[in-house]
């Protein structure tokens, strides 16, 4: 998070910014800035599921998935 002191040019946003940056990488810099956002990314999505399910907000989801299944409304992938 930028310090209240940051500035941006004039009418461009953080993000803008942080476009532009992603956009001046070279070839390598920009491969290992994809590896490093997918992983990221994934760790951020983990997070969020495992809160979820710990805040029982996919309870519902998963007993409904298990009565289907015990119903022989599911197949085998």
């Amino acid at each position: 998070m930028p310090s209240p002191l940051t500035q941006y040019p004039e009418g461009m946003s953080r993000v803008e910014q942080i476009e532009g940056e992603v956009r001046a990488l070279n070839q390598d810099e920009l491969k290992a800035f994809r590896e490093w956002f997918l992983r990221f990314d994934a760790d951020g999505w983990d997070r969020q599921i495992e809160g979820d399910v710990k805040s029982g907000k996919l309870k519902a989801l998963a007993e409904r998935a298990l009565r289907d299944h015990q119903s022989g409304r599911s197949t085998v992938l």
